[in-house]
């Protein structure tokens, strides 16, 4: 790992990578407890560290790393998909 992520990489994530995208992990960095290549998820929430909280489909919860960790979006949410806890984290406010 190469250490903290500034502001603005953060955001960038944030940007590319919003609550309900969807997202197929190919490898994972984590020789402890890996989540399997192929699984699917949703991300939850990106926090400051530009981590990518999941919500794995086979029930897990842990998280991946841009830039440690590979993986591709399957599809990203759009407006009418998105539920109010989704909007209201977004800037923090209601849309």
């Amino acid at each position: 790992m190469r250490g903290f992520k500034s502001r603005k990489e953060v955001e960038s994530i944030k940007e590319q990578y919003p609550v309900g995208t969807r997202i197929e992990l190919v490898q994972m960095e984590d020789p402890y407890a890996p989540v399997e290549s192929g699984m699917q998820g949703t991300v939850k929430i990106v926090d400051d560290a530009g981590t990518l909280h999941m919500k794995w489909d086979n029930g897990r919860t842990l998280g991946i790393v841009p830039g440690e960790d590979q993986f591709k979006v399957i599809s990203k949410p759009t407006e009418e998909t998105m539920d109010n806890d989704q909007k209201q984290g977004i800037g923090g406010m209601n849309m």
